[in-house]
């Protein structure tokens, strides 16, 4: 998330999509408040591209959509819509017109982490994306190094969290039925 932009009004959600679609630059809505989205490394957008073409072969024909960066998903019970790195959903609503700009019942949701935003993707945005019945799995990337944190949701109150490190590390996205190695998310990303 980034920085607030100024407001002399409060904006509805409508309002907020309405604007999004013409908007030069993306920005996320949080109750009824818009925040600039700041760009992102060269490391960042490899590991988002690198886990979303993993995620998307693996999901071919299964009915299942996923996404990256430019699709927002709706919390409604926290008023908000947020720009997540790469989500899938495979509920059928979600595929009808009018959720052409913002989904809703995402059963994955992957957030890769940079220095300006990782307080709120552990802390803020997870706390609202814990509000979505549908989303069964949080998973958090490190693009500086082979870690990754994944939640897992074992029922409306109870997350797990497991840890995964170093390149040879099993990754099992149970939301989804993908077991991937971590270097699988790395490709092509150079650690100084």
């Amino acid at each position: 998330m980034g920085y607030a932009l100024l407001q002399d009004n409060y904006l509805t959600p409508e309002e907020y999509l309405e604007g999004e679609q013409f908007a030069i630059e993306k920005s996320e809505y949080v109750r009824g408040e818009v925040y600039a989205m700041a760009g992102a490394s060269d490391r960042h957008v490899k590991v988002s591209g690198n886990a979303y073409a993993l995620i998307k072969m693996h999901l071919r024909g299964s009915g299942c959509s996923t996404y990256i960066a430019d699709m927002k998903v709706r919390i409604a019970a926290d008023d908000t819509f947020f720009y997540p790195d790469v989500m899938v959903t495979c509920e059928p609503s979600d595929q009808l017109a009018e959720r052409d700009y913002a989904k809703h019942h995402p059963k994955l949701i992957i957030e890769v982490l940079s220095p300006s935003t990782e307080d709120k993707d552990r802390g803020s945005k997870f706390i609202s994306y814990r509000k979505l019945a549908s989303l069964q799995e949080y998973l958090l990337i490190d693009p500086r190094k082979y870690y990754v944190e994944l939640f897992r949701r074992q029922n409306e109150d109870e997350w797990v969290l497991m840890t995964r490190s170093g390149a040879e590390a099993n990754l099992t996205l149970n939301s989804i039925g993908l077991t991937c190695c971590l270097a699988d998310f790395y490709d092509d990303v150079r650690f100084d």
